[in-house]
């Protein structure tokens, strides 16, 4: 299906912000800047470093990992002058040790192919170069090398979770005019992936979220990422299209409602007018439904998340998404299988104290039956369970403990998903 197809269909569906009793403020425009050095000197700091260790134990890998890395974000924003803003950010992730493969680039480290893999290569570059513009009432045009969270960051997102952040290198333009809704549109003619590979992938985004309450959006969007990167014979360029309900809804001052509902269709970017035979694959769909319920600062809910196959010769992907916190934490489901993936799964956390903590167990399938290892078919990846507990010091500095295991089921013929255990530690300082 042509994109240009979609682009009309996601038009249709930002007619869903209609009118509706609850009316959010409109943000206050940025207080400008009386000088230049006003600017610099009244600006905000875009400063942290984290300090992370990470064991892994891999049934594929006959060495475990242990990789102790820090990351230094380094930047500031001005403040506005004359609605013009600049921010600047520097990454820098030094490796303290060695004992893990990085998979720099994609690819095992040399003398390192044994190891367990810990994606956090040593790294120093530009991370954020940006020039914001307010210019125009309730509008920010934003170009130049940038970090992007959408929704739940499952179909675009930074990855921020590892050292090396996935970044973008486009134009991005947020809209608030219309009362209760935020319309953003973007193009980006680059990607830097937290391998640190930059690719010279085109992305597209359009997104349309309507705030239904101050706790409940309905959102429309549609992204199209075309894969300059890959050999013709491969190029799985898609556009999804998809519609997204999610919120709490408040029952009474301890007791809310919490769902989700939505759908995606993705297809291939026949931008060319020919068709690969990859491309002529691209054909899935996608949905999450969930629900649960919270009391104060505790909450429990149960959702399923499909990721369809096409007849096992494609399944949806989420390329641009923070994949990492999706079908667990232990990263065994960045790329889906072709077989597809249903997902159901449990999730529960709140706060004890000034500790936060949550757990999710994972009930991980395939969408259609596979063939596995010695023979026969099977459908059951999978489970994983993994648990979290985060305490912030202060505004400043805080601490993260958390653990994630993955227990092979059926043995997946196409490409073994061993069994695997990951433990992380991290601490972190903000300015």
């Amino acid at each position: 299906m042509n994109y240009k197809l979609h682009l009309c269909t996601l038009a249709a569906l930002s007619a869903l912000a209609v009118p509706h009793a609850y009316a959010a403020d409109t943000p206050a425009e940025p207080a400008q800047a009386e000088s230049i050095k006003d600017a610099i000197f009244g600006g905000k700091p875009m400063t942290n470093f984290r300090l992370r260790y990470e064991n892994v134990s891999d049934d594929a890998k006959p060495d475990d990992a242990n990789a102790w890395t820090l990351r230094s974000l380094i930047g500031w924003q001005t403040k506005p002058f004359h609605s013009v803003s600049i921010g600047a950010q520097l990454i820098g992730v030094t490796k303290l040790d060695n004992d893990f493969n990085d998979f720099r680039n994609g690819a095992n480290q040399p003398g390192k192919a044994n190891h367990a893999v810990v994606n956090d290569p040593g790294f120093f570059n530009v991370n954020q170069l940006y020039l914001d513009w307010t210019g125009i009432p309730d509008t920010k045009v934003r170009a130049g090398r940038q970090s992007l969270k959408l929704d739940n960051v499952r179909f675009i997102g930074n990855v921020e979770f590892r050292q090396v952040m996935q970044v973008f290198d486009g134009i991005t333009v947020e809209n608030r005019s219309i009362k209760n809704t935020e319309i953003m549109a973007g193009y980006y003619t680059r990607l830097r992936k937290i391998t640190t590979d930059l690719r010279p992938d085109d992305t597209g985004i359009l997104h349309v979220a309507y705030k239904l309450s101050p706790t409940e959006t309905l959102t429309g969007y549609a992204y199209w990422y075309d894969m300059d990167h890959v050999a013709v014979a491969s190029d799985i360029s898609s556009v999804t299209v998809g519609v997204r309900a999610d919120g709490s809804h408040k029952i009474d001052d301890h007791w809310k409602v919490l769902y989700t509902a939505e759908y995606a269709k993705q297809d291939d970017l026949d931008d060319s007018g020919k068709r690969t035979a990859a491309q002529g694959q691209v054909d899935a769909h996608y949905y999450k439904i969930g629900a649960g319920a919270g009391y104060d600062s505790w909450f429990a809910r149960v959702d399923q998340e499909l990721l369809s196959s096409n007849n096992g010769k494609y399944a949806f992907q989420t390329p641009l998404g923070t994949n990492h916190l999706f079908q667990g934490w232990v990263d065994k489901f960045l790329t889906t299988p072709v077989a597809g993936i249903r997902d159901t799964f449990i999730t529960a956390g709140g706060k004890f104290k000034d500790v936060t903590l949550l757990t999710e167990y994972h009930w991980i399938d395939s969408d259609k039956d596979f063939a596995r290892v010695g023979g026969g078919t099977g459908s059951r990846y999978g489970t994983e369970w993994d648990v979290s507990a985060a305490y912030a010091y202060d505004k400043h500095l805080s601490g993260k403990v958390e653990y994630g295991t993955y227990r092979e089921d059926d043995q997946y013929a196409a490409g073994r998903i061993r069994s695997t255990d990951k433990f992380w530690l991290t601490l972190m300082y903000t300015f």
